[in-house]
Protein backbone atom coordinates (compact mmCIF):
# COMPACT_ATOMS: atom_id res chain seq x y z
CA UNK A 1 0.00 0.00 0.00
CA UNK A 2 1.06 3.50 -1.06
CA UNK A 3 1.86 5.75 1.75
CA UNK A 4 -0.31 9.19 1.58
CA UNK A 5 1.81 12.12 0.63
CA UNK A 6 0.45 15.00 3.02
CA UNK A 7 0.71 18.30 0.90
CA UNK A 8 0.78 21.82 2.07
CA UNK A 9 -2.42 23.21 0.85
CA UNK A 10 -1.35 26.99 0.69
CA UNK A 11 1.55 25.91 -1.63
CA UNK A 12 -0.42 23.95 -3.68
CA UNK A 13 -2.77 27.30 -3.90
CA UNK A 14 -0.18 29.08 -4.85
CA UNK A 15 1.05 26.91 -7.51
CA UNK A 16 -2.15 25.95 -9.21
CA UNK A 17 -2.79 29.95 -9.58
CA UNK A 18 1.10 30.20 -11.29
CA UNK A 19 -0.31 27.67 -13.52
CA UNK A 20 -3.28 29.09 -14.18
CA UNK A 21 -1.38 32.08 -15.31
CA UNK A 22 0.90 30.27 -17.64
CA UNK A 23 -2.42 28.53 -19.78
CA UNK A 24 -3.21 31.95 -19.81
CA UNK A 25 0.07 33.37 -21.41
CA UNK A 26 -0.57 29.78 -23.26
CA UNK A 27 -3.65 30.59 -24.95
CA UNK A 28 -2.85 34.60 -24.96
CA UNK A 29 -0.18 33.72 -28.14
CA UNK A 30 -2.89 32.93 -31.06
CA UNK A 31 -4.98 35.93 -29.58
CA UNK A 32 -1.66 38.44 -29.72
CA UNK A 33 -1.00 36.87 -33.36
CA UNK A 34 -4.86 37.74 -34.56
CA UNK A 35 -4.43 41.42 -33.05
CA UNK A 36 -1.15 42.07 -35.03
CA UNK A 37 -1.99 40.12 -38.19
CA UNK A 38 -5.35 42.27 -38.28
CA UNK A 39 -4.12 45.38 -37.54
CA UNK A 40 -5.79 45.49 -34.02
CA UNK A 41 -2.93 47.56 -31.92
CA UNK A 42 -2.20 49.89 -34.17
CA UNK A 43 -5.83 50.68 -35.06
CA UNK A 44 -6.39 51.40 -31.03
CA UNK A 45 -3.15 53.20 -30.86
CA UNK A 46 -3.82 55.34 -34.21
CA UNK A 47 -7.85 55.63 -33.35
CA UNK A 48 -7.74 55.50 -29.69
CA UNK A 49 -10.24 53.80 -27.56
CA UNK A 50 -13.35 52.29 -28.96
CA UNK A 51 -16.28 49.90 -28.15
CA UNK A 52 -16.42 46.56 -30.08
CA UNK A 53 -18.85 47.83 -32.10
CA UNK A 54 -16.57 51.23 -32.84
CA UNK A 55 -13.70 49.18 -33.32
CA UNK A 56 -15.73 46.87 -35.21
CA UNK A 57 -16.59 49.80 -37.55
CA UNK A 58 -13.79 51.47 -37.63
CA UNK A 59 -12.14 47.77 -38.92
CA UNK A 60 -14.84 46.16 -40.93
CA UNK A 61 -13.93 43.12 -38.68
CA UNK A 62 -17.17 40.89 -36.54
CA UNK A 63 -18.12 42.93 -33.74
CA UNK A 64 -19.16 39.16 -32.23
CA UNK A 65 -15.49 37.81 -32.46
CA UNK A 66 -14.03 41.57 -31.32
CA UNK A 67 -15.89 41.61 -28.45
CA UNK A 68 -14.63 38.26 -27.00
CA UNK A 69 -10.83 39.67 -28.28
CA UNK A 70 -11.13 42.43 -26.38
CA UNK A 71 -12.38 40.89 -23.21
CA UNK A 72 -9.66 38.45 -23.13
CA UNK A 73 -6.97 41.50 -23.54
CA UNK A 74 -8.58 43.65 -20.54
CA UNK A 75 -8.53 40.35 -18.69
CA UNK A 76 -4.66 39.89 -19.87
CA UNK A 77 -4.04 43.51 -18.94
CA UNK A 78 -2.86 44.14 -22.47
CA UNK A 79 -5.94 46.93 -22.58
CA UNK A 80 -7.26 48.87 -20.24
CA UNK A 81 -11.15 48.74 -19.77
CA UNK A 82 -13.80 51.69 -18.37
CA UNK A 83 -16.98 50.02 -17.47
CA UNK A 84 -18.71 53.87 -17.48
CA UNK A 85 -17.88 53.79 -21.21
CA UNK A 86 -17.44 50.66 -22.40
CA UNK A 87 -14.56 51.56 -24.18
CA UNK A 88 -11.13 49.47 -24.78
CA UNK A 89 -7.85 51.37 -24.83
CA UNK A 90 -4.28 50.66 -25.59
CA UNK A 91 -2.20 52.37 -22.68
CA UNK A 92 1.20 53.83 -24.31
CA UNK A 93 3.39 51.24 -22.32
CA UNK A 94 1.54 47.99 -24.16
CA UNK A 95 1.83 49.99 -26.96
CA UNK A 96 5.47 49.67 -26.86
CA UNK A 97 5.42 46.20 -26.72
CA UNK A 98 2.75 45.11 -29.43
CA UNK A 99 1.91 48.10 -31.34
CA UNK A 100 5.55 50.07 -32.27
CA UNK A 101 8.12 48.21 -34.10
CA UNK A 102 10.66 50.56 -33.59
CA UNK A 103 10.10 49.78 -29.50
CA UNK A 104 12.99 48.09 -28.50
CA UNK A 105 10.79 46.41 -26.26
CA UNK A 106 8.30 45.35 -28.99
CA UNK A 107 7.59 41.56 -28.28
CA UNK A 108 5.42 40.58 -30.44
CA UNK A 109 8.08 38.32 -32.70
CA UNK A 110 8.68 36.97 -29.12
CA UNK A 111 4.43 35.78 -29.46
CA UNK A 112 4.85 34.35 -33.04
CA UNK A 113 8.00 32.44 -32.40
CA UNK A 114 5.82 30.82 -29.21
CA UNK A 115 3.33 29.85 -31.55
CA UNK A 116 5.89 27.79 -33.66
CA UNK A 117 6.62 25.78 -31.12
CA UNK A 118 3.67 24.06 -31.16
CA UNK A 119 3.68 23.47 -34.41
CA UNK A 120 7.37 21.79 -33.57
CA UNK A 121 5.91 19.61 -31.09
CA UNK A 122 5.65 16.58 -32.99
CA UNK A 123 8.99 16.67 -34.34
CA UNK A 124 10.56 17.71 -31.34
CA UNK A 125 8.90 14.93 -29.13
CA UNK A 126 9.40 11.86 -31.49
CA UNK A 127 13.08 13.39 -31.29
CA UNK A 128 13.24 13.09 -27.24
CA UNK A 129 12.44 9.33 -27.98
CA UNK A 130 15.65 9.05 -30.69
CA UNK A 131 17.74 11.53 -29.56
CA UNK A 132 17.66 12.95 -33.73
CA UNK A 133 17.58 16.42 -34.23
CA UNK A 134 15.19 18.46 -35.97
CA UNK A 135 17.00 20.31 -38.90
CA UNK A 136 16.44 24.10 -39.06
CA UNK A 137 14.82 24.13 -42.13
CA UNK A 138 12.39 21.25 -41.13
CA UNK A 139 10.67 23.43 -38.29
CA UNK A 140 7.77 25.47 -38.50
CA UNK A 141 8.04 27.23 -41.47
CA UNK A 142 6.92 30.41 -40.30
CA UNK A 143 9.72 29.98 -37.50
CA UNK A 144 12.38 31.93 -39.42
CA UNK A 145 10.33 35.49 -39.57
CA UNK A 146 9.01 34.82 -35.83
CA UNK A 147 12.91 34.78 -34.97
CA UNK A 148 14.09 37.29 -36.70
CA UNK A 149 11.28 39.99 -35.48
CA UNK A 150 11.88 39.25 -32.12
CA UNK A 151 15.65 39.60 -32.00
CA UNK A 152 15.41 42.53 -34.23
CA UNK A 153 14.62 45.43 -31.66
CA UNK A 154 17.51 44.33 -29.79
CA UNK A 155 19.58 44.51 -32.93
CA UNK A 156 18.22 47.96 -33.44
CA UNK A 157 18.78 49.69 -30.35
CA UNK A 158 21.99 48.75 -29.36
CA UNK A 159 24.24 47.02 -32.11
CA UNK A 160 25.48 50.20 -33.81
CA UNK A 161 24.59 52.59 -30.80
CA UNK A 162 26.35 50.63 -28.14
CA UNK A 163 27.26 46.99 -29.42
CA UNK A 164 29.88 47.41 -32.06
CA UNK A 165 31.71 50.83 -30.02
CA UNK A 166 32.48 48.40 -27.51
CA UNK A 167 34.64 46.71 -29.33
CA UNK A 168 38.29 47.49 -29.65
CA UNK A 169 38.98 49.39 -32.63
CA UNK A 170 36.25 48.60 -34.71
CA UNK A 171 34.15 51.41 -35.51
CA UNK A 172 37.46 53.20 -36.58
CA UNK A 173 38.07 50.16 -39.09
CA UNK A 174 34.35 50.56 -40.33
CA UNK A 175 34.59 54.32 -41.03
CA UNK A 176 37.37 53.89 -42.78
CA UNK A 177 36.34 51.04 -44.61
CA UNK A 178 36.41 47.08 -43.43
CA UNK A 179 35.06 43.78 -44.68
CA UNK A 180 32.53 42.51 -42.65
CA UNK A 181 31.05 38.73 -42.38
CA UNK A 182 27.96 38.25 -40.61
CA UNK A 183 27.45 34.22 -40.00
CA UNK A 184 24.17 33.04 -39.42
CA UNK A 185 22.70 35.99 -40.42
CA UNK A 186 19.20 34.87 -40.95
CA UNK A 187 16.73 37.32 -42.70
CA UNK A 188 19.88 39.75 -42.31
CA UNK A 189 18.32 42.59 -40.08
CA UNK A 190 21.84 42.37 -38.61
CA UNK A 191 23.98 42.56 -41.76
CA UNK A 192 21.59 45.65 -42.70
CA UNK A 193 21.97 47.92 -39.49
CA UNK A 194 25.67 47.97 -39.99
CA UNK A 195 25.44 48.31 -44.12
CA UNK A 196 23.45 51.25 -43.25
CA UNK A 197 25.23 52.58 -40.67
CA UNK A 198 29.27 52.24 -42.37
CA UNK A 199 28.88 53.08 -46.08
CA UNK A 200 32.68 52.55 -46.52
CA UNK A 201 32.56 49.17 -45.66
CA UNK A 202 31.85 46.07 -47.22
CA UNK A 203 29.26 43.58 -45.87
CA UNK A 204 28.66 39.85 -46.65
CA UNK A 205 25.84 37.72 -44.47
CA UNK A 206 26.01 34.09 -44.41
CA UNK A 207 23.09 31.60 -43.91
CA UNK A 208 23.19 27.62 -44.74
CA UNK A 209 19.18 28.41 -45.12
CA UNK A 210 18.02 28.98 -48.34
CA UNK A 211 14.76 30.42 -47.44
CA UNK A 212 16.40 32.68 -45.13
CA UNK A 213 19.03 34.31 -47.66
CA UNK A 214 16.12 35.03 -50.04
CA UNK A 215 14.03 36.70 -47.76
CA UNK A 216 17.52 38.58 -46.56
CA UNK A 217 18.23 39.70 -50.14
CA UNK A 218 14.89 41.00 -50.92
CA UNK A 219 14.97 43.28 -47.59
CA UNK A 220 18.15 44.73 -48.62
CA UNK A 221 16.41 45.36 -52.00
CA UNK A 222 13.48 47.03 -49.98
CA UNK A 223 16.57 49.20 -48.09
CA UNK A 224 18.09 50.37 -51.71
CA UNK A 225 21.62 48.67 -50.71
CA UNK A 226 24.16 48.57 -53.20
CA UNK A 227 24.33 44.93 -54.14
CA UNK A 228 28.13 45.19 -54.65
CA UNK A 229 29.02 46.45 -50.99
CA UNK A 230 25.73 44.47 -49.17
CA UNK A 231 25.08 41.07 -50.33
CA UNK A 232 23.65 37.58 -48.77
CA UNK A 233 25.14 33.91 -49.48
CA UNK A 234 24.31 30.64 -48.88
CA UNK A 235 26.92 28.92 -46.79
CA UNK A 236 27.26 27.03 -43.77
CA UNK A 237 29.74 27.97 -40.47
CA UNK A 238 32.21 25.44 -41.50
CA UNK A 239 33.03 26.89 -45.33
CA UNK A 240 31.67 30.23 -45.85
CA UNK A 241 34.16 33.54 -46.99
CA UNK A 242 37.57 34.15 -49.25
CA UNK A 243 38.93 35.42 -46.06
CA UNK A 244 40.42 38.76 -44.88
CA UNK A 245 38.25 40.34 -42.93
CA UNK A 246 38.44 42.94 -40.21
CA UNK A 247 35.42 41.32 -38.82
CA UNK A 248 33.11 38.66 -38.11
CA UNK A 249 30.20 38.61 -36.33
CA UNK A 250 27.33 35.83 -35.41
CA UNK A 251 24.23 36.89 -33.74
CA UNK A 252 22.57 34.55 -31.78
CA UNK A 253 23.74 31.56 -33.76
CA UNK A 254 26.73 30.22 -32.46
CA UNK A 255 24.88 28.25 -29.55
CA UNK A 256 22.79 26.60 -32.76
CA UNK A 257 25.17 25.33 -34.78
CA UNK A 258 26.53 21.72 -34.29
CA UNK A 259 29.89 22.03 -34.29
CA UNK A 260 30.81 25.47 -33.01
CA UNK A 261 34.53 24.42 -32.14
CA UNK A 262 34.78 23.76 -35.37
CA UNK A 263 32.83 26.82 -36.54
CA UNK A 264 35.74 29.23 -34.12
CA UNK A 265 38.23 27.45 -35.86
CA UNK A 266 37.07 28.76 -39.12
CA UNK A 267 36.25 32.14 -38.63
CA UNK A 268 39.78 32.30 -36.92
CA UNK A 269 41.31 31.24 -40.44
CA UNK A 270 38.85 33.77 -42.36
CA UNK A 271 39.93 36.61 -40.10
CA UNK A 272 43.02 39.38 -40.51
CA UNK A 273 45.53 38.99 -37.62
CA UNK A 274 44.18 41.90 -35.89
CA UNK A 275 40.61 40.95 -37.03
CA UNK A 276 37.61 40.87 -34.69
CA UNK A 277 34.77 38.35 -34.00
CA UNK A 278 31.99 39.65 -32.78
CA UNK A 279 29.82 37.21 -30.48
CA UNK A 280 26.24 37.40 -29.48
CA UNK A 281 24.41 34.77 -27.31
CA UNK A 282 21.62 34.66 -24.87
CA UNK A 283 22.01 36.59 -21.65
CA UNK A 284 22.87 33.02 -19.35
CA UNK A 285 24.71 32.66 -16.13
CA UNK A 286 27.29 29.20 -16.25
CA UNK A 287 25.00 27.83 -13.95
CA UNK A 288 21.25 26.55 -14.13
CA UNK A 289 20.59 28.41 -10.46
CA UNK A 290 21.82 31.51 -11.69
CA UNK A 291 19.04 31.22 -14.81
CA UNK A 292 16.22 30.51 -12.75
CA UNK A 293 14.31 34.16 -14.03
CA UNK A 294 11.94 34.74 -16.10
CA UNK A 295 14.65 35.31 -19.48
CA UNK A 296 16.16 32.08 -18.32
CA UNK A 297 12.62 30.29 -18.58
CA UNK A 298 11.85 31.99 -22.02
CA UNK A 299 15.51 30.89 -23.58
CA UNK A 300 15.13 27.09 -21.62
CA UNK A 301 11.59 26.87 -23.49
CA UNK A 302 12.92 27.91 -27.53
CA UNK A 303 15.93 26.14 -26.50
CA UNK A 304 14.21 22.93 -25.55
CA UNK A 305 11.77 23.40 -28.70
CA UNK A 306 14.44 24.75 -31.15
CA UNK A 307 17.97 25.60 -30.33
CA UNK A 308 19.21 21.65 -29.16
CA UNK A 309 17.13 19.93 -31.71
CA UNK A 310 18.28 22.15 -34.68
CA UNK A 311 22.33 21.96 -33.28
CA UNK A 312 21.85 17.66 -32.83
CA UNK A 313 20.75 17.83 -36.87
CA UNK A 314 23.99 18.89 -37.60
CA UNK A 315 27.45 17.63 -38.06
CA UNK A 316 29.20 16.45 -34.24
CA UNK A 317 25.64 18.14 -32.20
CA UNK A 318 27.66 19.43 -29.84
CA UNK A 319 24.27 21.35 -28.63
CA UNK A 320 25.33 24.08 -26.30
CA UNK A 321 21.70 25.10 -25.64
CA UNK A 322 20.64 29.04 -25.61
CA UNK A 323 21.75 28.73 -21.82
CA UNK A 324 25.51 27.81 -22.65
CA UNK A 325 27.10 31.16 -20.53
CA UNK A 326 29.97 33.13 -20.87
CA UNK A 327 31.97 30.47 -19.53
CA UNK A 328 31.61 27.92 -21.47
CA UNK A 329 31.26 29.94 -24.84
CA UNK A 330 34.68 31.59 -23.87
CA UNK A 331 36.09 27.55 -23.57
CA UNK A 332 34.39 26.65 -27.15
CA UNK A 333 35.93 30.32 -28.42
CA UNK A 334 39.36 29.69 -27.15
CA UNK A 335 39.51 25.90 -28.10
CA UNK A 336 38.85 26.91 -32.10
CA UNK A 337 41.95 29.51 -31.58
CA UNK A 338 41.18 32.67 -30.16
CA UNK A 339 44.01 34.13 -27.17
CA UNK A 340 41.42 36.38 -25.66
CA UNK A 341 37.87 37.01 -25.19
CA UNK A 342 36.05 39.51 -23.21
CA UNK A 343 32.63 40.03 -22.20
CA UNK A 344 32.28 43.97 -24.11
CA UNK A 345 28.83 44.66 -23.39
CA UNK A 346 25.15 43.26 -22.12
CA UNK A 347 21.70 43.64 -21.70
CA UNK A 348 18.71 41.56 -20.71
CA UNK A 349 18.64 39.68 -23.11
CA UNK A 350 22.18 39.56 -24.51
CA UNK A 351 25.41 38.92 -24.04
CA UNK A 352 28.32 40.56 -26.38
CA UNK A 353 31.68 38.52 -26.17
CA UNK A 354 34.65 40.15 -28.27
CA UNK A 355 37.42 37.26 -29.31
CA UNK A 356 40.55 38.28 -30.66
CA UNK A 357 43.61 36.07 -32.64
Amino acid sequence: MEAIQMFDENKLNAFVGQVLGDLGGAYSAALVKIGDRLGLYRELQSGGPATSEELAERTGYSERYLREWLAHHAASNYLDYDPTTGRFRLPPEQAMVFADEDSPVYMIGGFENAFTTFENEPKVRSAFRTGDGVAWGDQAHCMFCAVAKFFRPGYTHNLVQSWLPALDGVVDKLERGAKVADVGCGHGFSTLLMAEAFPNSTFIGYDFHEASIDAANEHREEQGLDASRVRFQQATAADFGDGDFDLVTCFDALHDMGDPVGTAAHVRQQLKPDGTWMVVEPMAADDLSGNMNPVGRLFYAASTSICVPTALAQQTGLALGAQAGERRLTEIIKEGGFRTVRRAAETPFNIVLEARP
